[in-house]
């Protein structure tokens, strides 16, 4: 086997830092993991975590972008394998019986959401990313009408934005209490297909 150059060593050893991180930062929460916890379980010295983060606060934001990419991944993977629209929604419903209220991932969120309540440059970076999240989101919502040849009933922006707001809430109660159905968030997005318009053929010039 080749050996890896030293631009792949460094990626590797920042992906493995930010995985095992992650882990940690989801068993055991954003607080009590510490970066030399992180160096240990992930079998690398201090110095690596150091020279690849700065702080825990920049390791968690990269650890929030893993997570997120993951579960929108997980989402884009499963609708696009089916072909009805019902067969979207069902596999969208099981999907979010299956993370929502998550936990691990709920309580990071909104643990470090308090960490960066007097940090404006974290903040930043968290309006940032939440921006992505809503774009992933608007994304998803813009090709579903496209496939279906609708107009949404509001800008695909807005759309995502209510719909995150809903998962959002959904999420905390479920965290609580697990019993909750989330097909609240499949009824939003049913409901905003059937408020939509048959999209409009371009007009020949």
């Amino acid at each position: 086997m080749a050996r890896l150059t030293r631009t792949e060593s460094q990626a590797r050893t920042r992906a493995d830092l930010v995985a095992t991180a992650r882990d940690l930062f989801l068993t055991e929460g954003y607080a009590r993991t510490s970066l030399e916890r992180v160096a240990e379980a992930a079998g690398y010295s201090k110095g690596a975590v150091y020279s690849n983060f700065r702080t825990k606060k920049q390791l968690c934001l990269e650890v929030l972008d893993l997570i997120h990419e993951t579960k929108f991944g997980e989402v884009t993977a499963l609708i696009s394998t089916a072909e009805t629209l019902e067969n979207r929604l069902v596999k969208l419903q099981e999907w979010a019986e299956r993370t929502l209220g998550d936990v691990g991932w709920t309580m990071l969120e909104f643990e470090f959401a308090t960490v960066a309540r007097d940090d404006p440059e974290l903040q930043a970076e968290l309006v940032s990313s939440l921006g992505a999240v809503r774009g992933a989101i608007a994304a998803q919502l813009q090709t579903l009408a496209d496939s279906l040849r609708l107009e949404l009933p509001m800008p695909a922006e807005d759309a995502a934005t209510s719909v995150l707001s809903l998962g959002l809430g959904l999420g905390i109660q479920r965290a609580i209490d697990p019993t909750i159905s989330a097909r609240l968030i499949t009824d939003a997005v049913r409901l905003l297909v059937s408020l939509g318009a048959p999209a409009q053929a371009d007009q020949p010039a």
